[in-house]
């Protein structure tokens, strides 16, 4: 039994049958029970108005036995109730003395009637006075076949059964459907799992219902887009790279060839480019290997708190005389008692001098970058902003991505592309969190939040 289907409508069909089952059984019982003692309050009444009168006419209970022959022998419709009534009871007649002085089972007879039996029995009163009780005891198959009260209590239990079996047709009925909608979803997850193995990634399955399988179908499609994404990334991310080792790796092979074919002399501006160019082919190379360290947890980080005053004065000291040369004003605005932060400072160093070369670059002269910090709920904010050219709306969300070019056009100039990425690994990689704001004209602000030391 491999369907889940069948299974689920096996265990439906199970729960419905047993179900049916058990109510069947105890409405039945109940049934008979109730109907068995109602019939019996009705008869018992009969018997004490019999009882009554005789002893209303003869004033004592001598000879009361042959008001119960008499009783037996009843054919007419009214009192043939009465007669079946006596043949399945134990009738005990007490006087107001508490002894019986009748029954029809032996051993009754003379015996007094313990209290508790005396509450539960009928009393049997004339003009009001209390002359003695009747006790009855119900007993099994109070009734024979053929009779109104046992075509009764067949018809019932016959209506009981049709109702258990469509009670159980319709659990089988509703148990398939439900199983079959149940599983659907996991069908259509089964195959479109196989597709995303066999490579058709982005593969999307139809969210139908807001339970437990529709949130596990939302997921499945978020995995399936994130893979194609990833998927797309990492091409992406192979012909940048390649791009850009291309690039240094042609100029310096030019030259060395241009060198060793004797058409180029050597010189110290030959020398110089192509140490340039190696330079840059180094920087790649390293900035992929931080990434990768750091993609696998493995980047050495040495924590220790630091005042962030003093790591933005550092850095607005190590970048002054490049601000200076491109006319731009570089500013720390922040209060030197500010919490320290628990980072690394080399890391931060990086992080924070990756964030000033990009505003250096997109500053124009007579621009102004700010270096600043606040607290905030349990966080340090530290902030860089200029009033350069801006991003895009639009491009905000992927400037964060390896090798993301906002102007697909613009050639490095000895950048590799990966710097906004490098900071954020770095401070994710100290707890923290990086975002930007801008806007095109306005300049932007990359903020970082980090947890106080």
């Amino acid at each position: 039994m491999r369907s889940l289907a069948l299974k689920l409508t096996l265990a439906f069909l199970c729960v419905g049958l047993i179900g049916a089952v058990f109510l069947a059984l105890v409405v039945r019982q109940r049934t008979q029970v109730e109907f068995d003692q109602f019939v019996k309050n009705r008869d018992e009444s009969r018997i004490v108005e019999i009882l009554s009168d005789y002893y209303q006419t003869n004033e004592s209970w001598t000879g009361v036995e042959r008001i119960f022959t008499q009783i037996g022998n009843f054919t007419q419709s009214k009192d043939a109730g009465i007669r079946r009534l006596l043949q399945s009871l134990v009738v005990i007649l007490v006087d107001s003395d508490e002894t019986a002085i009748y029954s029809n089972r032996p051993g009754y007879i003379g015996k007094v009637i313990p209290p508790h039996e005396i509450r539960l029995a009928t009393p049997i009163k004339v003009n009001g006075e209390l002359v003695g009780w009747l006790i009855t005891r119900l007993a099994p198959n109070l009734f024979e076949r053929g009779t109104p009260e046992r075509n009764f209590i067949a018809s019932i239990n016959q209506a009981i059964l049709t109702g258990a079996l469509a009670a159980v047709l319709v659990a089988l009925l509703l148990g398939g459907f439900l199983a079959y909608t149940m599983t659907r979803t996991l069908r259509e997850l089964t195959t479109a799992t196989q597709k995303v193995a066999a490579g058709d990634l982005g593969y999307q399955v139809e969210v139908r219902s807001k339970d437990e399988l529709g949130e596990l179908a939302a997921s499945f499609n978020q995995m399936s887009a994130d893979l194609a994404q990833s998927n797309q990334t990492r091409r992406q991310m192979t012909a940048d790279i390649a791009h850009d080792l291309r690039s240094p790796l042609s100029v310096i092979l030019g030259y060395t060839e241009a060198l060793s074919d004797g058409k180029l002399e050597g010189s110290p501006d030959v020398y110089k480019v192509m140490h340039t160019e190696a330079g840059q082919l180094n920087r790649l190379i390293d900035d992929l290997r931080m990434l990768s360290l750091a993609d696998s947890g493995e980047l050495p980080m040495n924590f220790q708190p630091i005042a962030p005053y003093e790591l933005l004065g550092d850095i607005a000291r190590a970048y002054a005389r490049q601000a200076e040369r491109k006319d731009i004003t570089l500013s720390v605005v922040a209060d030197p008692d500010l919490q320290k932060v628990k980072v690394d400072p080399n890391r931060m160093a990086q992080v924070l001098g990756n964030l000033m070369s990009n505003a250096l670059r997109y500053t124009p002269g007579g621009g102004e970058i700010v270096l600043g910090g606040s607290s905030e709920n349990g966080f340090v904010s530290l902030f860089v902003r200029d009033n350069g050219s801006g991003i895009p709306e639009e491009e905000l969300p992927f400037i964060f991505n390896r090798f993301y070019r906002s102007d697909k056009a613009r050639q490095q100039s000895g950048e590799t592309g990966l710097g906004l990425a490098i900071a954020k690994s770095l401070v994710e990689l100290q707890g923290g969190s990086i975002s930007a704001e801008s806007e095109v004209g306005g300049g932007t602000t990359i903020v970082m939040f980090l947890p106080v030391g």
